[in-house]
This record gives C-alpha cells, structure tokens and sequence, in this order.
C-alpha cells in the first residue's frame, strides 16, 4: 500500500506520470461511503484454535501483558486486507485476523484493532497504538521512522471500468484522471510519475486522493475517473467484488513486501512480532488466513525486521 517510487522505476515507467491535486469534492469518511452491502466476507481462520507459544509470549513486554491487549491501528477501508462489516464500524479483513492471531501466540488475550486514517497510525505507534498492521509497504523512509516486519509481498495494479471506456493504456497515462488512496504508495508513486511525464513534455495526470479507496472505486464506476491505482489484492477484491463493473488492465507493478509497524523503542515487542509472525508462517496459519481473502500468494516464508535497512 505505501512507499516512495524508486528511480529504477521511474526510469522503467517513464511514461506513466501523474501531478497530484487535491479532491475538489473530499469524501466522507463516515461508515456510510463505505459501500459494504455487497460485500462478500470471508468465514475467517479459527483464532481460538491458536495457543501461546511460551519463548514468544516471554518476549512481550510488560506493560502489553499488563494490558492483555495487542492494539492494532488500521485504515480500515481498503479491502481485503482491513475494511469494516455490514453494519459499518467492526473491522474485519486478513490484517485484523493476522493481528488476532498474533495475540493468540503472544499470550495476549485480544487483538484488537481501532479505526485511524493511514497517515496518522505511524505517529501514534507506541501511545495510541503498539503495532501497525495496514498494507504499509516496507520503505527506506518508513524505517527511518518506525521498525517494520515483514510478512506479505504485494505490487501495484489498475482497476478500470468494465470495457476500459476510457481507453486508459497502463503504460502511457498522461492527460488521465487517477483514484488513490490518500498517504499510500500509490498516491507517492503516482505523484513522482507525474514529474516525470511533464519532464517529458506530456500533460500531467490528475490524481484523486480519497480517505477510503471505496470512494476512488465509486467514482471510476461512476465515469468521473478513468482508473484507480491500488494494491494488486486491493484491486483483485475490488474485481471479485463488482464483476459487472471493474477490470484490471495491465501487469502487477512492483512487488514489494509489506511489514508490521512498530515503535523503534520499542525492541522487545518487535522481536515479539517477529517471532510470532515467523511461527505462523510455519505452521501455515498466515497462508489459510490470506486463502479466506485470496490473497493466499503473498504470503511470505520469511519473516524479517527491517529487511534492507
């Protein structure tokens, strides 16, 4: 979901660019513009069947076992990895399980994750929050920040309107109007880009930042975009979910791996994180959690903390 473009990439996709502005219409972020009614969920990995495993939950600190909580902030709007339920509020995706799960081996009683617009969860990691499981993609920037763990791989990809009306060509975008979500990867990603195509004397592309990629999916069905940039299992589920409506056009861009945000003071509870994720993997878990969502082929084998740092 999240990471500055590197230049290779630039360099590779010279011709798709984009300048950012802002939506002259901003969306709610109320559970209304949601649009879940059609919303297929998934029956979910039995968390109740994981136990503590002991070397794990001893590397928890203490005020979290106090607590008996693992709290979890998410942008709660970006399907399947974390969106909410029919009735608009309880968040339900892989991510929120993979953080149930994480409880579970920790020791912990609960996982629980709270609702938080994604540029503010980072900021809020070792008050608010102790972990961020949000489709973060692992970036030099972010571990400048925070320490990441690693978990999944994902790219990028477009969604477009059944038919592709638009005639929008994946490799040569400029003069569009694109749909990402606000603080994302793809929202940086479709920034640079942008440079790059007026640096080629073509016409910048407008970007569409929204809190909820719903609202971008709304309005590219509704005509006012021509596609939405967004993860490739955002995009796949965004597909599944209206058939009749989206498809995607073009290849996955850049696969990269996805991480767990963590404080940087916070060493104990990172290794916690490590190692609990790197035992679901063993076992399995991880990969049935993503299967419930389809998402079973971004599963990673190896965990690692800070991979590249």
């Amino acid at each position: 979901m999240k990471k500055p473009v590197a230049l290779a990439a630039i360099a590779a996709l010279a011709t798709m660019s984009l300048a950012a502005c802002s939506d002259p219409e901003p969306t709610s972020n109320s559970s209304e513009s949601t649009d879940s009614s059609d919303t297929q969920v998934a029956e979910g990995f039995d968390i109740d069947s994981l136990e503590s495993v002991e070397e794990i939950a001893a590397l928890v600190p203490q005020s979290v076992k106090d607590r008996g909580v693992l709290r979890n902030g998410a942008s709660t709007d970006y399907a399947p990895a974390e969106f909410r339920a029919e009735d608009g509020h309880t968040p339900i995706g892989y991510d929120i399980e993979i953080v149930k799960a994480l409880a579970k081996v920790m020791g912990l009683e609960e996982g629980e994750t709270q609702h938080a617009e994604f540029p503010t969860i980072i900021p809020s990691l070792g008050t608010k929050f102790d972990i961020g499981a949000s489709s973060f993609t692992i970036t030099p920037e972010r571990l400048e920040q925070v320490n990441m763990v690693s978990y999944v791989e994902v790219g990028s990809s477009y969604a477009v309107k059944k038919g592709n009306p638009s005639d929008f060509n994946p490799e040569d975008p400029c003069g569009t109007t694109i749909g990402v979500q606000t603080g994302t990867y793809q929202h940086d990603y479709a920034n640079e880009l942008s440079e790059q195509c007026q640096a080629d004397g073509k016409e910048a592309i407008t970007v569409m930042p929204h809190d909820l990629n719903t609202d971008s999916v709304t309005k590219l069905i509704g005509g006012q975009y021509d596609a939405v940039l967004s993860d490739s299992t955002v995009t796949g589920y965004a597909i599944s979910q209206k058939k009749d409506d989206l498809e995607q056009v073009g290849d996955v861009i850049e696969s990269e791996p996805q991480g767990i945000a963590i404080a940087q003071s916070d060493m104990e509870l990172t290794e916690a994180i490590h190692l609990a994720l790197q035992y679901l993997m063993d076992e399995g878990v991880l990969e049935e959690i993503l299967a419930d969502y389809g998402a079973e082929s971004a599963a990673l084998s190896t965990s690692e903390i800070n991979p590249g740092k």
